[in-house]
């Protein structure tokens, strides 16, 4: 299979997409169509989690195209909003779509006026003339998938259904759960500039107020269930099902979950344990 350059407005980069198709496991010849989309978007949310052990340990989070390949494929690792979906732009373009990066602001548990940072990157991709969203980046609530960029749809997935609103002449991502519209994020359709995310990575893994740097988090979505780990909280949640709970009790507890349930390879940082011990 070839793997044709990806160029974005900073760099060139080409990206292996054959060992990338290896490390989400997905088996099929990838073409630029529907279900392609579809089917890339679940494996790579049931694959690579979502994770912020870098910010956590105080390590420098770099977008760069070839780091991001480095860590999130090569190394195991997973990684937050703005690796894991610049990740799936560059193969999404390796594979032969058209492909827009966008920016949202968070509403996940804020009130539906709260004014939040544009801290959240998604993925308008265009096929056959239609455009579509893809999210492989939210952590608990990844969508798995795709939607079709149309307001006032409910569009099924593997888990909650999700839809689309437009309010104020903004778009806002939604999914139904527990029985009522929750939104995750707002955003428009502009276009954005790489310097963009750098600007809003470099606030999200190093400003005092954020939690990635005081909290960890993780996730993994798969076609039917969604795992998360908040400090030492580990929970499964199904479809019409009450969620599992289990406090964590210890660093080496903690890794375990990490590296059997999220599947992550662990970074070999001297402080990995002590800072694990330390979660509240």
């Amino acid at each position: 299979m070839g793997n044709p350059s990806v160029t974005r407005s900073t760099m060139t980069h080409t990206i292996d997409l054959d060992a990338y198709l290896q490390r989400i496991g997905y088996h099929a010849t990838p073409v630029a169509n529907v279900e392609t989309l579809r089917g890339l978007a679940t494996a790579h949310a049931a694959a690579i989690p979502f994770e912020n052990l870098d910010a956590l340990l105080g390590v420098p989070v770099d977008i760069s195209s070839a780091a991001v390949e480095r860590k999130l494929v090569r190394e195991g690792r997973g990684g937050y909003c703005f690796e894991q979906n610049l990740l799936f732009a560059d193969v999404l373009r390796a594979v032969g779509f058209e492909v827009s990066e966008l920016i949202a602001r968070v509403l996940w548990t804020q009130p539906e006026d709260a004014i939040t940072a544009q801290t959240h990157m998604l993925l308008r991709v265009q096929i056959g003339g239609e455009n579509w969203l893809a999210d492989v980046g939210f952590g608990s609530q990844t969508l798995s998938g795709a939607l079709r960029l149309q307001a006032d749809i409910e569009q099924p997935t593997s888990l909650e259904p999700f839809r689309l609103i437009q309010l104020d002449g903004e778009w806002r991502m939604q999914a139904h759960i527990r029985g009522q519209w929750l939104t995750l994020y707002r955003f428009d359709l502009q276009h954005h500039y790489p310097i963009d995310y750098v600007v809003a990575n470099h606030y999200v893994s190093t400003h005092p107020a954020s939690h990635f740097i005081s909290s960890l988090i993780a996730a993994r979505t798969t076609t039917d269930r969604r795992l998360t780990l908040r400090n030492r909280e580990f929970t499964i949640r199904r479809l019409d099902m009450e969620p599992e709970r289990r406090t964590l009790r210890s660093a080496a507890e903690i890794r375990s979950v990490l590296t059997s349930e999220f599947l992550l390879r662990l970074p070999e940082h001297a402080a990995l344990d002590q800072r694990l011990d330390a979660l509240p």
